[in-house]
Order: C-alpha cells, then sequence, then structure tokens
C-alpha cells in the first residue's frame, strides 16, 4: 500500500466510538523506527525496572520498621489519609508489585533519559490497537499480539477480570472496552460502583489512590482483597506511584542501600538513565550544607536562577488530580522570572500535603516523522520530539515481557511533550537499517 492507502487503512481500523474519549491525534502511514541496538536495550529493561520497584517496596518496608531512616515512609506518605498507609501496610500486600510498568522515556540530544514511571498507565488498549494495526506493516515491537497477550497472562487463571475504571480515568474507558472484547467475555469494564466481584475474581485497578472517595465499591474490593478472596493490581500502595522515588534513588544517605539491593552493575545503568532529581523539602540546611549538584541553600534561591541556569523541571510528586498528564509540569527555561518563582513558592508550600520534585531537565532531540492530512489529502513531514512509553507485563515473581512501544510526537515547538491533537500517536517497529 502507499502512504494514502495505509494511513486511510488505520482510520478505516478505529472502533467506533475511538479509543480516547473525545481526543483525536494525528495519523502516520508508518510506525516509529527504532534502531536495533535500542530496542534490545529497551527489551533489556523490563527487570532493571521490575528490581528498582521490589527495591523501593522494601526501602519503604524498613523505614517503617525503623531498619531505614524514618524520614523515608514520612515523605512517602504525607499528605494521605491514615485509612490509606494502613491499607497499603496490610500484611496481604507485602509482596505485591505492579504487573504493569511503563516508563516515560524522552530521546534527548545526550541519549535517553526515564522522566517518570507509571503502574497504572493509560495506553494500553491504544497501543495494543496500533500495534494491531501497523502489524502487517512493519517488524512491530511486540507483534500484533505482544499487547493483548501480556496484558491477559498478567491475570493467570482468574475465573472473571474486571476492569474497574473510574470517572476521573473515563477518558481511557473506550480503549480498556476495545481491549477486553479482544480477549474475551471474562474480561469486562466495570463502573466504579459495581459490586458483583467474586472470590477467586482478580481486579485491574483502573483508578487512582487519591480518588478513593469517588470508589464507591472501594471498601468491598479492598476488604475482599485484605482476605485474599480477589487479586488486584495495581497494589494499593500509594509510595510505588510517587514520582519521589527517583529522588530517594538519587539521595546519598540511600546509596548503600541501593548498592546492596540493586546490584553495582543495575545502579550505573540506572544513574545513566535517571535524571538527578530532588524533593522540594523546605527543612533548613546547616550553615555549611548545599543540594548535591545545584549548589543551593536554600529552596528560596531555585527562584532566583537566571533562565539559562533553569534546565530544570518542578511537577508534583503523586496523590493529586493534577500530578499526572503533565498538568503540574513547569520547565524553568520556559517560564519568565515571575511565573517560574511562583511555581518554586507552590512547591515550598506544599510540602507536608503535595510534595514536589525537581528534575534535571534534558532537551528531547528533533526527529522526524510523517503523518497524512485528510484534509488536504497529501502526507505532511513533522520535525518533532518524542516520547517513547514502552509497556512492560509481569508474570509470576520475575518474568518481565516488553509488549510494545507508543510513540508520541509533538511538534518541535511543543516544549512539554504529551497526547495531544497536534501530536502523532503510533507504534514503533524495529529499523530495517
Amino acid at each position: 500500500m502507499d502512504a494514502t492507502a495505509k494511513a486511510q487503512h488505520v482510520r478505516d481500523s478505529l472502533p467506533e466510538g475511538g479509543l480516547f474519549k473525545g481526543h483525536n491525534w494525528r495519523i502516520a502511514p508508518e510506525p516509529f523506527q527504532l534502531e536495533p541496538m535500542f530496542v534490545k536495550e529497551l527489551e533489556a529493561l523490563g527487570p532493571v525496572l521490575l528490581k528498582f520497584y521490589k527495591a523501593a517496596d522494601l526501602l519503604y518496608r524498613q523505614s517503617v520498621n525503623g531498619k531505614q531512616p524514618t524520614w523515608v515512609c514520612e515523605w512517602l506518605d504525607q499528605g494521605k489519609p491514615a485509612s490509606l498507609i494502613q491499607l497499603q501496610r496490610h500484611h496481604q500486600f507485602k509482596t505485591s508489585l505492579p504487573k504493569v510498568i511503563r516508563p516515560d522515556i524522552l530521546l534527548t540530544e545526550d541519549g535517553w533519559q526515564i522522566t517518570e514511571l507509571d503502574s497504572v498507565p493509560g495506553g494500553i488498549g491504544l497501543t495494543a490497537w496500533l500495534n494491531q494495526t501497523y502489524g502487517n506493516q512493519d517488524d512491530i515491537i511486540g507483534g500484533p499480539t505482544g499487547m493483548i497477550d501480556g496484558f491477559t497472562n498478567i491475570f493467570g487463571d482468574a475465573r472473571n477480570v474486571h476492569l474497574m475504571v473510574s470517572e476521573e480515568s473515563a477518558t481511557y474507558r473506550p480503549e480498556m472496552e476495545w481491549l477486553a472484547k479482544q480477549i474475551g467475555p471474562h474480561f469486562s469494564v466495570r463502573d466504579s460502583d459495581y459490586s458483583g466481584i467474586k472470590e477467586r475474581d482478580s481486579l485491574y485497578r483502573f483508578f487512582e489512590l487519591f480518588d478513593l472517595e469517588n470508589i464507591e465499591s472501594a471498601y468491598q474490593i479492598f476488604e475482599l482483597a485484605c482476605s485474599g478472596l480477589i487479586n488486584i493490581t495495581a497494589p494499593p500502595k500509594s509510595y510505588l506511584e510517587e514520582k519521589m522515588l527517583f529522588a530517594l534513588f538519587w539521595n546519598r544517605n540511600l546509596q548503600s542501600f541501593w548498592q546492596r539491593e540493586l546490584g553495582g552493575r543495575f545502579v550505573e545503568r540506572m544513574e545513566n538513565i535517571i535524571p538527578n532529581t530532588w524533593l522540594i523539602d523546605p527543612a533548613p540546611l546547616p550553615p555549611l550544607g548545599a543540594f548535591p549538584g545545584l549548589n543551593l541553600t536554600d529552596w528560596r534561591q531555585l527562584s532566583e536562577l537566571s533562565q539559562k541556569d533553569r534546565q530544570l523541571v518542578l511537577k508534583l510528586s503523586g496523590f493529586n488530580a493534577n500530578a499526572w498528564g503533565a498538568r503540574s509540569v513547569r520547565l524553568g527555561s520556559d517560564m519568565p522570572q515571575r511565573e517560574w518563582a511562583a511555581a518554586v513558592n507552590e512547591a515550598i508550600a506544599d510540602f507536608g500535603k503535595s510534595p514536589w520534585i525537581l528534575q534535571r531537565y534534558h532537551k528531547p532531540r528533533r526527529v522526524d516523522h510523517e503523518w497524512f492530512d485528510f484534509d488536504n489529502q497529501k502526507l505532511v513531514a513533522m520535525s518533532g520530539r518524542v516520547r517513547l512509553c514502552p509497556y512492560y507485563f509481569v508474570h509470576g515473581d520475575s518474568d518481565v515481557n516488553l509488549g510494545g512501544v507508543l510513540a508520541t510526537i509533538c511538534p518541535a515547538d511543543k516544549k512539554i511533550i504529551h497526547g495531544m491533537r497536534d501530536a502523532i500517536l503510533t507504534s514503533c517497529a524495529v529499523s530495517k537499517n
């Protein structure tokens, strides 16, 4: 097929009602090509990220028990209700970890960087559909069914699987309905008031833990899960959904813990792909103290940096309605001084209830890709910047499979990369060159 026919095939393959409620994107005739060596790196990344989650989980539990510094769990628990803290510490979830892991990866001018991790990600159904739709054209990473098979297998032999989608996550409901339909009748999308979950069922939690007040069946779900009668993924561990985990990784006070739990090779690997990250904790430093890598002695000095020195990003750590979808992202080099200072003051003031992190900004490099303009019936070349979202599925305790990779390519003049009407959304394939 030529480019016109390929683009038309993609658009014609869209399910009725679409995949994202109220959202469209630019359709590309071709998937985004990745070099074979980079694909091998992505395939090897899954076990590294699972090991990181295991270590982060252990760090929290040992902090609670006094075997690691107590400020770790105090940082991770701040702003959260006592009932949730009690729930996430329940013995039934002691070894529970996310079964879906999705890093956000930027291809930068000096390599690639993971800006954050998501264990309750959107885009699973979309990427599965893209892989299936583009799968007859190229070497799609994960193949036409990699996403569907990977998602299905995380539930083992569960009698019924309930995909519970909250109103907060309603944008993603169409993609989950499409996904459930591909798998079979024992997979069902449920509203948050659904109360028909039975023993030996599994539940996929597509709702945020900050939103529990709006999940009518939450009490029943967690009572069944705490009794061991049903399985739930992702587990209700809010601390594993905090972006500040990267700040804990970079905290020198915890260096020996990470070295022991991850090993020197894994630590070195993660240091190369995770940007320097700090938690905005306004506690005063001693007279000779300074934040490592910043040469600041007080977070208020952050607002005084020149625009050239503000290659930094501020964003909420988690447990907040504005902590996802790039809603809280503040790019220092792209903001007037007054707005940046206001963002810094907000981050300082929010500590204790909604903590913020600061992250070193690595500028995404330009990439070229084509999309099809259906209004004018022509192929359009676009220079953009790309975010890659690989989806890893965990089976058992240690088997991690890469199901597929979603590419979001935004026009080069957009400073923050996320799903938008002007973005190209496409699968990734292994380059043949």
